[in-house]
Parts: structure tokens; sequence; C-alpha cells
């Protein structure tokens, strides 16, 4: 099985050992991104602010792995607080177009960082 690694700078370096994303065959596996300014590495203010980064942070890694957001099929969702999920819906329809991907939402008792939010996917590409 052959592995690409996938790297942009569009999103926060990875903060330990793992890769923002990789490509094997049509498959693209991105990691969980929180809401970390790729330019400063901090972690931005406020659940709507960390949910739009979060998506920002996919966006970025989905466009270096030569796809986007439309190409993602499951979407995972990661809260400290369940309470926060229907903003996340709310956003996220800002950022995907129907037919949406899978998706699942955990609540969480705590995140990198102190990050209120965290989200991985999957993508899958015409591209191997």
């Amino acid at each position: 099985m052959h592995k690409q690694v996938i790297h942009t700078p569009n999103a926060p370096q990875a903060i330990g050992a793992y890769s923002q994303a990789v490509r094997s065959g049509n498959t693209v596996y991105l990691s969980g991104q929180i809401g970390l300014d790729p330019q400063t590495m901090e972690l931005v203010a406020g659940v709507g602010a960390q949910i739009h980064r979060v998506f920002d942070n996919l966006q970025a890694v989905a466009a270096a792995s030569g796809g986007s957001l439309d190409d993602v099929v499951k979407l995972n969702v990661y809260l400290t607080d369940l309470g926060h999920f229907a903003q996340v819906s709310e956003i996220m329809a800002g950022y995907f177009a129907q037919p949406y991907p899978a998706r699942a939402a955990v609540g969480v008792a705590a995140l990198p960082r102190g990050a209120l939010v965290e989200m991985d996917a999957v993508m899958a590409t015409a591209r191997s």
C-alpha cells in the first residue's frame, strides 16, 4: 500500500506525531483540526470562531490533497459541550453543499490546548 503524506502551510503544523493528512489510493484521511490559526499557532477565541477556523483548516488540507470539502464523505465532530452542536450544523451549511457528508458528533471531556471543537474527515477523490 502506497501512502502519500499531505502537508500545507495554510493549516496548523502538526503538534504531535501525525500528518495533516494521508492519501491512500483515492481516499484521503484528514487529521483532527482544532481552531488554531496557522500563522500564529494560537487558538482563536470563542466557539463560533473556532468552528469556522476548523472548517478553514480542513478546507486548506483538502485543497493541498487535490480536493475540496465537496469530496468529504465522512466528518467526525468532537465537542466539549454538545450544546454547541446546532451552531456546528449552522456554520457547516456554509462550507458544504448537499448531499452533505455522513457525520458523527461526540461529546468529549477535553480537547488539545483547551479547544472547544475538533473535527477530522475522510475524503474520496478521483485522483490517486
